[in-house]
Protein backbone atom coordinates (compact mmCIF):
# COMPACT_ATOMS: atom_id res chain seq x y z
CA UNK A 1 0.00 0.00 0.00
CA UNK A 2 0.98 3.70 -0.89
CA UNK A 3 1.40 5.97 2.20
CA UNK A 4 2.12 9.12 -0.03
CA UNK A 5 -0.15 11.95 0.36
CA UNK A 6 -2.18 11.72 -2.49
CA UNK A 7 -1.74 15.28 -3.95
CA UNK A 8 1.98 13.83 -4.45
CA UNK A 9 0.72 11.33 -5.86
CA UNK A 10 -1.45 13.28 -7.99
CA UNK A 11 1.52 15.37 -8.90
CA UNK A 12 3.93 13.13 -10.02
CA UNK A 13 1.08 11.53 -12.13
CA UNK A 14 0.23 14.63 -14.27
CA UNK A 15 4.36 15.33 -14.11
CA UNK A 16 4.97 12.07 -16.25
CA UNK A 17 1.77 12.55 -18.17
CA UNK A 18 3.03 15.87 -19.35
CA UNK A 19 6.66 14.39 -20.09
CA UNK A 20 4.48 11.88 -22.28
CA UNK A 21 2.21 15.08 -23.73
CA UNK A 22 5.89 16.12 -25.32
CA UNK A 23 5.60 14.55 -29.01
CA UNK A 24 9.46 14.57 -28.91
CA UNK A 25 10.28 12.90 -25.34
CA UNK A 26 11.97 9.65 -26.91
CA UNK A 27 10.09 7.09 -24.26
CA UNK A 28 7.07 8.52 -26.51
CA UNK A 29 8.73 8.07 -29.51
CA UNK A 30 9.43 4.51 -29.39
CA UNK A 31 6.22 3.96 -27.83
CA UNK A 32 4.24 5.16 -30.74
CA UNK A 33 5.82 2.91 -33.24
CA UNK A 34 5.99 -0.44 -30.92
CA UNK A 35 1.88 0.85 -30.91
CA UNK A 36 1.51 1.22 -34.23
CA UNK A 37 3.25 -1.59 -35.25
CA UNK A 38 1.35 -3.74 -32.77
CA UNK A 39 -1.99 -2.49 -34.03
CA UNK A 40 -1.85 -1.34 -37.46
CA UNK A 41 -2.87 1.92 -36.61
CA UNK A 42 -1.20 5.07 -38.76
CA UNK A 43 1.81 6.82 -36.44
CA UNK A 44 -0.75 10.02 -36.76
CA UNK A 45 -3.61 7.90 -35.31
CA UNK A 46 -1.31 7.00 -32.23
CA UNK A 47 -0.44 10.14 -31.93
CA UNK A 48 -3.69 11.43 -31.33
CA UNK A 49 -3.92 8.46 -28.99
CA UNK A 50 -1.45 9.71 -26.91
CA UNK A 51 -2.42 13.43 -26.68
CA UNK A 52 -5.88 12.45 -25.80
CA UNK A 53 -4.47 10.49 -23.05
CA UNK A 54 -1.69 12.43 -21.42
CA UNK A 55 -2.69 15.58 -22.29
CA UNK A 56 -6.05 14.90 -19.92
CA UNK A 57 -3.97 13.52 -16.70
CA UNK A 58 -3.85 16.94 -15.32
CA UNK A 59 -3.49 17.11 -11.70
CA UNK A 60 -6.42 19.65 -11.46
CA UNK A 61 -8.22 17.37 -13.56
CA UNK A 62 -7.84 14.25 -11.46
CA UNK A 63 -8.31 15.77 -8.36
CA UNK A 64 -11.68 17.45 -9.24
CA UNK A 65 -12.68 13.94 -10.30
CA UNK A 66 -11.85 12.89 -6.74
CA UNK A 67 -13.21 15.34 -5.11
CA UNK A 68 -16.48 14.67 -6.87
CA UNK A 69 -16.38 10.74 -5.73
CA UNK A 70 -15.06 10.94 -2.46
CA UNK A 71 -16.05 14.75 -1.79
CA UNK A 72 -12.41 15.59 -0.32
CA UNK A 73 -9.44 14.00 -1.67
CA UNK A 74 -7.82 14.65 1.92
CA UNK A 75 -10.06 11.57 2.74
CA UNK A 76 -7.30 9.31 0.91
CA UNK A 77 -5.48 10.31 3.69
CA UNK A 78 -6.78 11.22 7.41
CA UNK A 79 -10.34 10.80 8.29
CA UNK A 80 -12.31 13.90 7.55
CA UNK A 81 -15.80 14.98 8.36
CA UNK A 82 -18.44 14.72 5.95
CA UNK A 83 -21.91 15.84 5.43
CA UNK A 84 -24.87 14.16 7.24
CA UNK A 85 -22.43 10.83 8.22
CA UNK A 86 -19.71 10.49 10.30
CA UNK A 87 -16.24 11.47 10.04
CA UNK A 88 -14.59 8.48 7.53
CA UNK A 89 -11.41 7.38 5.55
CA UNK A 90 -11.40 6.16 1.93
CA UNK A 91 -8.57 3.48 2.27
CA UNK A 92 -7.08 1.38 -0.42
CA UNK A 93 -9.43 -1.95 -1.58
CA UNK A 94 -6.23 -3.87 -1.91
CA UNK A 95 -4.08 -5.14 -4.33
CA UNK A 96 -5.31 -4.54 -7.95
CA UNK A 97 -4.97 -5.89 -11.30
CA UNK A 98 -5.92 -4.07 -14.97
CA UNK A 99 -6.10 -6.13 -17.71
CA UNK A 100 -5.20 -4.12 -20.77
CA UNK A 101 -7.65 -4.06 -23.91
CA UNK A 102 -6.09 -5.67 -27.05
CA UNK A 103 -7.72 -2.27 -29.06
CA UNK A 104 -7.73 0.97 -27.29
CA UNK A 105 -4.44 2.53 -26.86
CA UNK A 106 -3.53 3.01 -23.62
CA UNK A 107 -6.74 2.58 -21.97
CA UNK A 108 -5.39 0.45 -18.99
CA UNK A 109 -3.70 3.42 -18.09
CA UNK A 110 -6.73 5.62 -16.80
CA UNK A 111 -7.66 2.97 -14.19
CA UNK A 112 -4.70 1.80 -13.23
CA UNK A 113 -3.37 6.29 -11.99
CA UNK A 114 -6.66 6.41 -10.51
CA UNK A 115 -6.07 2.83 -8.35
CA UNK A 116 -2.82 4.61 -7.15
CA UNK A 117 -4.23 7.71 -6.68
CA UNK A 118 -6.38 5.52 -3.57
CA UNK A 119 -3.41 3.91 -2.56
CA UNK A 120 -3.51 0.56 -4.12
CA UNK A 121 -0.57 -2.09 -5.33
CA UNK A 122 -1.43 -2.36 -9.30
CA UNK A 123 -0.38 -5.12 -11.80
CA UNK A 124 -1.12 -4.29 -15.30
CA UNK A 125 -1.48 -7.38 -18.08
CA UNK A 126 0.67 -5.10 -20.57
CA UNK A 127 0.64 -5.29 -24.03
CA UNK A 128 3.23 -6.45 -26.24
CA UNK A 129 4.20 -2.80 -27.09
CA UNK A 130 4.89 -2.54 -23.23
CA UNK A 131 3.44 0.95 -23.47
CA UNK A 132 1.87 1.09 -19.87
CA UNK A 133 5.60 -0.28 -18.46
CA UNK A 134 7.03 2.55 -20.48
CA UNK A 135 4.89 4.80 -18.65
CA UNK A 136 5.13 3.27 -15.24
CA UNK A 137 9.34 4.15 -15.55
CA UNK A 138 8.49 7.67 -15.83
CA UNK A 139 6.22 7.78 -13.23
CA UNK A 140 8.93 5.68 -10.86
CA UNK A 141 11.63 8.94 -11.92
CA UNK A 142 9.08 11.58 -10.21
CA UNK A 143 8.12 9.43 -7.61
CA UNK A 144 10.23 6.80 -6.94
CA UNK A 145 7.74 4.76 -3.67
CA UNK A 146 5.72 4.14 -6.79
CA UNK A 147 8.08 2.13 -8.42
CA UNK A 148 6.98 -1.17 -6.09
CA UNK A 149 3.48 0.03 -6.15
CA UNK A 150 2.94 0.87 -10.45
CA UNK A 151 4.01 -2.50 -12.32
CA UNK A 152 3.36 -3.69 -15.83
CA UNK A 153 4.10 -7.02 -17.61
CA UNK A 154 2.52 -8.90 -20.38
CA UNK A 155 1.49 -12.14 -19.64
CA UNK A 156 -0.10 -15.12 -22.08
CA UNK A 157 -3.63 -14.99 -20.33
CA UNK A 158 -5.48 -13.76 -17.53
CA UNK A 159 -7.14 -16.83 -16.83
CA UNK A 160 -4.01 -19.41 -17.59
CA UNK A 161 -0.79 -17.78 -16.74
CA UNK A 162 -1.95 -15.44 -13.64
CA UNK A 163 -3.34 -16.71 -10.25
CA UNK A 164 -5.96 -14.08 -9.94
CA UNK A 165 -6.86 -14.83 -5.75
CA UNK A 166 -4.32 -12.07 -4.55
CA UNK A 167 -6.23 -9.16 -6.08
CA UNK A 168 -8.73 -7.58 -4.06
CA UNK A 169 -10.78 -5.97 -7.56
CA UNK A 170 -9.63 -7.19 -11.16
CA UNK A 171 -10.41 -4.12 -13.89
CA UNK A 172 -10.29 -5.82 -17.25
CA UNK A 173 -11.10 -5.28 -21.27
CA UNK A 174 -11.95 -7.90 -23.45
CA UNK A 175 -14.73 -9.57 -25.38
CA UNK A 176 -17.71 -11.15 -23.41
CA UNK A 177 -15.90 -14.62 -23.55
CA UNK A 178 -12.80 -13.35 -21.98
CA UNK A 179 -14.80 -11.79 -19.61
CA UNK A 180 -16.69 -14.21 -17.89
CA UNK A 181 -13.41 -16.54 -18.14
CA UNK A 182 -11.34 -14.45 -15.66
CA UNK A 183 -14.78 -13.99 -13.64
CA UNK A 184 -14.88 -17.58 -13.35
CA UNK A 185 -11.37 -17.65 -11.82
CA UNK A 186 -12.29 -14.64 -8.91
CA UNK A 187 -12.28 -15.50 -5.43
CA UNK A 188 -16.09 -13.84 -4.45
CA UNK A 189 -13.93 -11.29 -2.32
CA UNK A 190 -12.77 -10.01 -5.37
CA UNK A 191 -14.65 -6.75 -7.31
CA UNK A 192 -14.67 -7.29 -10.44
CA UNK A 193 -14.63 -4.36 -12.87
CA UNK A 194 -15.36 -5.40 -16.94
CA UNK A 195 -15.18 -3.26 -19.95
CA UNK A 196 -16.88 -5.61 -22.16
CA UNK A 197 -17.65 -5.24 -25.54
CA UNK A 198 -19.96 -2.63 -26.71
CA UNK A 199 -21.39 -0.35 -29.42
CA UNK A 200 -21.32 3.58 -30.12
CA UNK A 201 -23.72 4.86 -32.91
CA UNK A 202 -24.06 7.83 -34.18
CA UNK A 203 -27.29 10.23 -34.46
CA UNK A 204 -28.05 12.92 -37.27
CA UNK A 205 -31.11 14.91 -36.42
CA UNK A 206 -33.44 16.89 -39.97
CA UNK A 207 -32.82 20.46 -38.07
CA UNK A 208 -28.58 19.65 -38.84
CA UNK A 209 -29.20 18.79 -42.22
CA UNK A 210 -31.10 22.01 -43.75
CA UNK A 211 -27.79 23.60 -44.94
CA UNK A 212 -25.70 21.62 -47.30
CA UNK A 213 -22.80 23.62 -46.10
CA UNK A 214 -23.78 21.93 -42.19
CA UNK A 215 -24.24 18.78 -43.56
CA UNK A 216 -20.88 18.25 -45.12
CA UNK A 217 -19.22 19.46 -42.07
CA UNK A 218 -21.26 17.04 -40.11
CA UNK A 219 -20.40 14.39 -42.59
CA UNK A 220 -16.36 15.16 -42.01
CA UNK A 221 -16.95 14.88 -38.42
CA UNK A 222 -18.62 11.42 -38.81
CA UNK A 223 -16.12 9.81 -41.12
CA UNK A 224 -13.37 10.53 -37.91
CA UNK A 225 -15.85 8.68 -35.82
CA UNK A 226 -15.49 6.09 -37.96
CA UNK A 227 -12.02 5.74 -38.79
CA UNK A 228 -9.91 6.43 -35.90
CA UNK A 229 -8.86 3.18 -34.09
CA UNK A 230 -9.99 1.12 -37.84
CA UNK A 231 -13.49 1.07 -35.89
CA UNK A 232 -12.07 -1.35 -33.30
CA UNK A 233 -12.95 0.29 -30.17
CA UNK A 234 -16.62 0.55 -28.06
CA UNK A 235 -16.21 4.36 -29.22
CA UNK A 236 -15.98 4.06 -32.75
CA UNK A 237 -18.74 4.54 -34.99
CA UNK A 238 -20.76 1.18 -35.46
CA UNK A 239 -23.83 2.84 -37.07
CA UNK A 240 -25.33 5.88 -38.24
CA UNK A 241 -29.15 6.58 -38.02
CA UNK A 242 -30.31 10.06 -40.23
CA UNK A 243 -33.87 11.25 -39.81
CA UNK A 244 -35.78 11.64 -43.39
CA UNK A 245 -37.50 15.48 -43.58
CA UNK A 246 -34.33 17.44 -44.00
CA UNK A 247 -32.77 19.01 -46.98
CA UNK A 248 -30.27 16.54 -46.99
CA UNK A 249 -31.81 13.37 -47.88
CA UNK A 250 -30.14 10.45 -45.96
CA UNK A 251 -28.75 8.96 -49.13
CA UNK A 252 -27.13 12.41 -50.06
CA UNK A 253 -26.04 12.36 -46.66
CA UNK A 254 -24.56 9.08 -47.55
CA UNK A 255 -22.56 10.26 -50.33
CA UNK A 256 -21.47 13.45 -48.61
CA UNK A 257 -19.80 11.57 -46.38
CA UNK A 258 -17.84 8.34 -49.00
CA UNK A 259 -16.65 12.02 -49.99
CA UNK A 260 -15.05 12.60 -46.68
CA UNK A 261 -13.77 9.53 -45.81
CA UNK A 262 -10.54 9.36 -48.34
CA UNK A 263 -10.25 13.12 -47.21
CA UNK A 264 -10.23 12.31 -43.16
CA UNK A 265 -8.30 9.05 -43.89
CA UNK A 266 -5.02 10.79 -45.72
CA UNK A 267 -5.77 13.44 -42.57
CA UNK A 268 -5.33 10.67 -40.24
CA UNK A 269 -2.18 9.35 -42.39
CA UNK A 270 -4.40 6.02 -42.29
CA UNK A 271 -4.17 4.91 -45.57
CA UNK A 272 -5.44 0.94 -46.93
CA UNK A 273 -6.47 -1.18 -44.50
CA UNK A 274 -4.25 -3.90 -43.73
CA UNK A 275 -4.66 -7.45 -45.52
CA UNK A 276 -6.51 -8.72 -42.68
CA UNK A 277 -8.88 -5.84 -42.33
CA UNK A 278 -9.47 -5.18 -45.95
CA UNK A 279 -10.02 -8.76 -46.36
CA UNK A 280 -12.99 -8.51 -44.24
CA UNK A 281 -14.20 -5.66 -45.47
CA UNK A 282 -13.91 -6.46 -48.96
CA UNK A 283 -16.17 -10.11 -47.89
CA UNK A 284 -18.61 -7.95 -45.87
CA UNK A 285 -19.27 -6.06 -49.22
CA UNK A 286 -19.60 -8.80 -51.94
CA UNK A 287 -21.99 -10.21 -48.97
CA UNK A 288 -24.08 -6.95 -48.91
CA UNK A 289 -23.85 -7.08 -52.62
CA UNK A 290 -25.25 -10.60 -52.78
CA UNK A 291 -28.50 -9.76 -50.31
CA UNK A 292 -29.29 -6.38 -50.99
CA UNK A 293 -33.12 -6.02 -51.91
CA UNK A 294 -32.85 -2.70 -51.68
CA UNK A 295 -30.76 0.74 -50.45
CA UNK A 296 -27.34 1.09 -52.36
CA UNK A 297 -23.28 0.08 -51.38
CA UNK A 298 -21.24 2.71 -50.87
CA UNK A 299 -17.49 2.13 -51.34
CA UNK A 300 -14.27 3.11 -54.06
CA UNK A 301 -12.66 0.73 -56.15
CA UNK A 302 -9.97 0.10 -53.19
CA UNK A 303 -12.60 -1.43 -51.10
CA UNK A 304 -11.15 1.03 -48.08
CA UNK A 305 -14.32 1.78 -46.58
CA UNK A 306 -18.25 0.44 -46.97
CA UNK A 307 -20.93 2.53 -46.39
CA UNK A 308 -24.36 0.42 -46.28
CA UNK A 309 -27.45 2.81 -47.02
CA UNK A 310 -30.02 1.34 -45.21
CA UNK A 311 -29.84 -2.12 -44.77
CA UNK A 312 -32.20 -4.71 -43.72
CA UNK A 313 -33.36 -4.09 -39.77
CA UNK A 314 -32.64 -7.36 -38.90
CA UNK A 315 -28.99 -7.26 -39.32
CA UNK A 316 -26.61 -6.19 -36.59
CA UNK A 317 -23.59 -3.54 -37.35
CA UNK A 318 -21.52 -5.53 -38.83
CA UNK A 319 -17.88 -4.63 -36.58
CA UNK A 320 -15.63 -4.64 -39.24
CA UNK A 321 -13.38 -2.23 -40.19
CA UNK A 322 -14.74 0.95 -41.77
CA UNK A 323 -17.45 -0.57 -42.24
CA UNK A 324 -20.67 1.74 -41.55
CA UNK A 325 -24.10 0.96 -41.42
CA UNK A 326 -26.41 3.76 -41.98
CA UNK A 327 -30.16 3.72 -41.77
CA UNK A 328 -33.09 6.28 -42.05
CA UNK A 329 -35.11 6.70 -39.56
CA UNK A 330 -38.65 9.21 -38.34
CA UNK A 331 -37.62 9.17 -35.09
CA UNK A 332 -35.03 9.05 -32.32
CA UNK A 333 -36.74 5.93 -30.92
CA UNK A 334 -36.45 3.51 -33.72
CA UNK A 335 -32.64 3.69 -33.02
CA UNK A 336 -33.33 2.77 -29.68
CA UNK A 337 -35.75 -0.28 -30.86
CA UNK A 338 -33.07 -1.38 -33.27
CA UNK A 339 -30.48 -1.83 -30.82
CA UNK A 340 -33.33 -3.18 -28.37
CA UNK A 341 -34.17 -5.80 -30.95
CA UNK A 342 -30.38 -6.66 -31.68
CA UNK A 343 -29.52 -7.07 -27.76
CA UNK A 344 -26.76 -4.53 -28.10
CA UNK A 345 -25.45 -2.50 -25.29
CA UNK A 346 -24.75 1.24 -25.84
CA UNK A 347 -21.45 2.86 -24.71
CA UNK A 348 -22.33 6.17 -26.42
CA UNK A 349 -24.54 8.10 -28.87
CA UNK A 350 -22.50 10.89 -31.17
CA UNK A 351 -25.22 13.44 -32.23
CA UNK A 352 -24.67 16.27 -34.55
CA UNK A 353 -27.36 18.66 -32.15
CA UNK A 354 -28.97 18.33 -28.69
CA UNK A 355 -32.87 17.59 -29.08
CA UNK A 356 -34.36 16.17 -25.90
CA UNK A 357 -36.15 12.92 -27.88
CA UNK A 358 -33.19 11.64 -28.88
CA UNK A 359 -31.01 12.43 -25.33
CA UNK A 360 -34.07 10.55 -24.01
CA UNK A 361 -33.57 7.76 -26.73
CA UNK A 362 -29.63 7.56 -25.84
CA UNK A 363 -30.67 7.14 -21.77
CA UNK A 364 -33.64 3.93 -23.00
CA UNK A 365 -30.29 2.58 -25.26
CA UNK A 366 -28.36 2.49 -21.95
CA UNK A 367 -25.78 4.88 -23.14
CA UNK A 368 -22.99 6.51 -20.87
CA UNK A 369 -22.16 9.05 -22.58
CA UNK A 370 -23.67 11.81 -25.40
CA UNK A 371 -21.24 13.39 -27.96
CA UNK A 372 -20.93 15.43 -30.36
CA UNK A 373 -19.84 13.47 -33.90
CA UNK A 374 -16.38 13.55 -34.55
CA UNK A 375 -15.41 13.98 -30.60
CA UNK A 376 -17.01 10.56 -29.76
CA UNK A 377 -13.28 8.72 -29.74
CA UNK A 378 -12.15 12.09 -27.30
CA UNK A 379 -14.13 11.26 -24.40
CA UNK A 380 -13.16 13.30 -21.04
CA UNK A 381 -11.10 12.39 -18.39
CA UNK A 382 -14.07 12.75 -15.87
CA UNK A 383 -16.46 10.59 -18.38
CA UNK A 384 -18.19 7.63 -16.99
CA UNK A 385 -16.88 4.63 -19.04
CA UNK A 386 -19.23 1.96 -19.06
CA UNK A 387 -21.46 4.11 -16.67
CA UNK A 388 -18.60 3.39 -13.73
CA UNK A 389 -17.31 5.59 -11.35
CA UNK A 390 -12.88 6.13 -11.60
CA UNK A 391 -11.80 5.93 -7.95
CA UNK A 392 -15.03 4.89 -6.25
CA UNK A 393 -14.42 1.42 -6.81
CA UNK A 394 -10.92 1.05 -5.60
CA UNK A 395 -11.45 2.32 -1.96
CA UNK A 396 -13.79 0.92 1.21
CA UNK A 397 -14.97 3.67 3.54
CA UNK A 398 -14.20 3.43 7.49
CA UNK A 399 -16.18 5.41 9.34
CA UNK A 400 -15.31 7.09 13.00
CA UNK A 401 -18.09 7.71 15.20
CA UNK A 402 -15.96 8.59 18.55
Amino acid sequence: MVKTPVRSIVAAIADAAARWSDAGFGARLRARDAVSARTGYSPTTVEYAFDRLFESLRADAIEAIIADELESPEALDRFVSRAGRPRARAVPIGRVCVISSRTTVGVAIVPAVFALCAKCDVLVKDREDHLVSAFFATLARELPELRSSAVAMPWESAGEALELDGFAAVVAFGDDATLALIAARLPYSARFIPYGSRASAGYVTREALNEPSAAHEIARRAATDLLLYETEGCLSLHTLFVERGGAVSPQRFAEMLADAIPVCANELGAGRPDARRGARLAMARDIAAFRAARGATLTDPGSTYLLLVDPEWDEPPAFISRALPIRSVDEPAAAAAYFRRHGIGIEALAVADARRDVADAALSMGAARIARLGGLQAPALGDFHGGRPRIAEFVRWVSDET
